[in-house]
Parts: structure tokens; sequence; C-alpha cells
């Protein structure tokens, strides 16, 4: 991941800087087989919908992130 140019302190809900997209590189899932790709940009996390790439990007700090990725793989998002 990239290091950040932007000053890091405590984020709150809303509280992220825009960034700009326009270059970032996109990685979809290992299988291709989802609608999600991802982006590291300036030391945060861009999800986006790949149908549908000029819709609003999610945006996470490393922190909220790592909370996402530690939930899906315990199962936290599965449907029952």
């Amino acid at each position: 991941m990239a290091e950040s140019t932007i000053q890091q302190q405590p984020l709150t809900g809303w509280d992220k800087p825009e960034l700009d997209l326009s270059n970032a590189e996109w990685h979809s899932t290992s299988r291709g087989l989802g609608d999600v790709q991802i982006a590291f940009v300036e030391g945060f996390i861009a999800m986006r919908n790949s149908g549908r790439p000029h819709s609003p990007s999610l945006i996470f700090t490393p922190a909220e992130w790592g909370a996402f990725v530690s939930g899906a793989r315990e199962g936290e998002f599965d449907l029952t």
C-alpha cells in the first residue's frame, strides 16, 4: 500500500478526505466473480461496484478495512 500524503489523525464517521480516484488502480476478486473492486489510494482503501464504476465509492481507513475483512472471514456477513 502506498504511503499517505495526508496527515493521519483519528477519523470518525464521514470525516474522510475527498480522494482523486481517476488514476486509481482497481483490483477485482482473484476469481473475477464479484461486482466489487478495490483500490489503495493515499493510505485509504476505496471500494466500488465494477458494474457501475462512475457511482460513488466507499472509502475505508486501514482500521475499518481490517475490521471489514476480519468480519467477512469470520462469516459475519454470510446469509443464513
